[in-house]
């Protein structure tokens, strides 16, 4: 049986996979493993009603309080939690996903991801009844068990002007730093998504003239041919408006895409590095060291490198990312797709206050966008998926040990190969990265052909 938990909640097709009893026993694990009050937010998905009420039915069933922050960014959520004093929230969101999706996601009193142990209990909890099936347990084990009843049921109260509290949060960020976006013009492609609520205000607050596409939504638009997954209706944005800056984001707004003049797309590891440049610069860079995954690419780490930063990769997946730096104090992690985790300013990926850090980034070099981010220089990057008898043992086979040698070997210091087992396909996923596009695609595809004969 699939673990009910993926990288980042529960994810599924709402009313399908992700029915209204899974909702309400996940709202009933909250508030028994989370504690008696939960900040429950969502992005602006047509299934996110149907699973909020489900949701709050959990929580109140089980004695607990939930705040309804509405619709609002998943980093709003971790926020609250923290500014409201509460034991957990809960996200209704499926982040960049399509709209017949929707997702679970919970966070705990400090506002970060739950550990693997904790989801593993909660599925437990959730496959074995939740609360009823637990007081039958209880009840057939000779011992005292009933169901919360009378005054001891939960009640939901709505949180006012939650969405001006995280927007709030991002200006107050900026303006303690003692600047501003006075001047600067900015493309914002809202993705139908919850940034509508928010991203635009706080830009516009902080002085800036935005120009915003896809603020509205009506459930069944979110992520669609828009936002940080598809970039081509902000390129055309920026053209016509001529805009400074553009930025991206996805549905639930934890990640951004930003791009310069000319449709150059500046990823995450752009973000970054800039970023990491600018607090090293200011002094805030703890530990020295900027964390990231084995899939960032090559210029950043050489970035790093020549400004005198180490990095730290992890495995795939913001989690990771989050845990290095938890353990270790590191300020800075970020993934090559838009999330950035700045532990000063949030517990978790958020693309309006990331996006707010390079800005005031940019602002500081007195640079044009696209020359802040000459800092770093992407390298080509091929990627080859190849299907594999056993994908966990591909890797350890002789023939395919001596090919990735082999490209070693010919890359130098200039490239660098990566095999990785796809999470979810019996797949390798086959990366090259060079200073030269064709050795990159050139190597990777001499690399997947071993890996295709020997895996």
């Amino acid at each position: 049986m699939p673990r009910l938990f993926g990288t980042d909640g529960v994810r599924g097709v709402a009313n399908v996979e992700l029915t209204c009893e899974l909702a309400y026993r996940l709202g009933q694990a909250a508030a028994a493993f989370l504690g008696d009050s939960i900040v429950v937010g969502k992005d602006t998905r047509l299934s996110g009603d149907m699973l909020e009420s489900a949701l709050v039915a959990g929580i109140t069933s089980a004695g607990g309080t939930a705040l309804l922050a509405g619709v609002i960014p998943t980093p709003g959520v971790a926020l609250l939690v923290r500014e409201l004093g509460a034991s957990g929230g809960v996200v209704i969101s499926a982040s960049h996903n399509p709209p017949e999706y929707n997702g679970i996601k919970l966070f705990d009193a400090e506002g970060f991801k739950l550990p693997d142990a904790v989801e593993d209990e909660i599925e437990a909890f959730v496959t074995g009844g939740g609360l009823e099936g637990l007081v039958e347990r209880t009840a057939a084990a000779g011992e005292e068990a009933a169901m919360p009843s009378g005054p001891a049921l939960g009640v939901a109260i709505p949180v006012e002007e939650a969405c001006e509290i995280y927007v709030n949060h991002a200006v107050d960020s900026i303006r303690a730093q003692g600047v501003d976006f006075a001047g600067m013009t900015i493309a914002l492609d809202a993705g139908h998504g919850a940034s509508a609520l928010t991203s635009a205000e706080a830009l516009r607050r902080l002085g800036a003239e935005v120009i915003a596409i896809n603020e509205d939504y009506d459930g069944t638009d979110i992520n669609v041919q828009c936002g940080s997954t598809h970039l081509a209706p902000l390129a055309a944005l920026m053209e016509e408006s001529g805009a400074d800056v553009g930025i991206a984001h996805d549905g639930d707004a934890d990640r951004v895409m930003l791009m310069a003049p000319g449709g150059l797309e500046i990823d995450g590891d752009m973000v970054e590095a800039v970023c990491a440049l600018d607090m090293k610069e200011r002094g805030v860079l703890a530990g020295n060291t900027a964390v990231s995954t084995v899939m960032c690419n090559l210029g950043f780490v050489h970035a790093m490198r020549d400004a005198g930063i180490d990095v730290v990769q992890t495995k795939v997946g913001d989690r990771y990312v989050l845990e290095e730096m938890r353990e270790k104090g590191y300020a800075i992690g970020g993934e090559q797709s838009g999330h950035m985790i700045l532990l000063e300013h949030n517990s978790t990926g958020d693309g309006l206050m990331t996006a707010c850090q390079f800005l005031a980034a940019v602002k500081r070099t007195g640079k044009p966008v696209a020359e802040a981010v000459a800092v770093m220089t992407r390298f080509p990057q091929e990627l080859i998926n190849v299907r594999v008898r056993d994908k966990h043992t591909a890797a350890q086979n002789p023939a395919i040990v001596a090919a990735v040698a082999a490209a070693e070997a010919a890359l130098g210091d200039n490239g660098r190969v990566l095999l990785r087992p796809s999470g979810t396909e019996p797949v390798i996923r086959v990366m090259v990265e060079a200073l030269d596009a064709e050795q990159a695609v050139a190597e990777a595809r001499r690399l997947a052909e071993v890996v295709e004969r020997e895996g």
